[in-house]
């Protein structure tokens, strides 16, 4: 059994360095590469968000559909500079866009639960778009945006298995304890202090990491309870150690939707 744990703890480290990889070179070079990455993830979430719900191959195959539109739509934005004054504006239509969408998923299935879907899978990725394409910062803002996740997980994970202690929520998650959210926030507060410093982002992003770590540990809770609903262990198998899309992004659902509001509000 040991030697099982070890096999496997060494598994779900491979294959997340690699997709951290990949995800930090999408990020780096920016643009269409971002964007593709970001809109093939949307519809992956629709995919098993839609299985998860036993809807029928045509409602799963129309759900990602409609997220592969409303990405299109989300492109865009990803535009020349001489446009960058019209941004805000298309990503007000595109959000809308997806709304109107998510309703007319929900009406044509009658299916109220796959127009929420939609929604959770679109919304943070047009906000992760949308933090990338910011003029000056927008690099360094998305790559604390997904370092916070990074390192919520990551730190709640040891600090759980070093620590233990009371559970934090036994009936959703009962291998999350208390003690792992507060890891978890402290290694988000310090590697985002960490990259705010260096990108020299403003100084609501030097103390936002706990929150946030706290919001991204809600977006897990949240899909744990989703997957018990649903009577399945994990969203999906694609990612080796760590199941489905849905099951490594649930971090970043909330956050990603939280740091564009600050985006946009002018707080951050």
């Amino acid at each position: 059994m040991a030697r099982a744990a070890v096999s496997e703890l060494r598994l779900r480290i491979v294959s997340g360095v690699v997709m951290i990889a990949v995800a930090l070179a999408a990020l780096w070079l920016g643009g269409i590469a971002f964007w593709a990455l970001v809109s093939l993830l949307a519809v992956l979430m629709m995919i098993e968000w839609s299985a998860m719900a036993n809807a029928a191959r045509w409602q799963i195959v129309l759900g990602a559909a409609l997220a592969a539109a409303m990405m299109g739509a989300a492109l865009a934005v990803i535009d020349p500079a001489e446009l960058a004054s019209y941004q805000d504006r298309l990503i007000a239509q595109t959000v809308d866009l997806a709304g109107l969408s998510a309703i007319l998923l929900a009406v044509v299935c009658f299916r109220a639960r796959l127009g929420v879907g939609l929604l959770y899978a679109v919304f943070p990725a047009i906000s992760l778009i949308f933090v990338r394409e910011q003029p000056g910062q927008g690099l360094m803002l998305a790559l604390w945006t997904l370092t916070i996740v990074w390192a919520t997980d990551i730190g709640a994970y040891f600090a759980g298995r070093a620590i233990g202690g009371p559970k934090l929520a036994p009936r959703l998650s009962p291998n999350k304890t208390w003690a792992g959210l507060l890891g978890g926030m402290a290694a988000a507060l310090v590697v985002g202090a960490c990259i705010a410093w260096a990108g020299r982002l403003p100084l609501l992003c030097w103390v936002a990491g706990a929150p946030l770590a706290a919001a991204a540990q809600g977006g897990d809770l949240f899909e744990s309870w989703l997957k018990r609903r649903s009577g399945v262990k994990d969203s999906g198998k694609l990612l080796p150690g760590h199941g489905g899309v849905l099951d490594r992004l649930d971090g970043v659902v909330p956050v990603a939707v939280l740091v564009a509001a600050g985006v946009a509000t002018g707080l951050i």
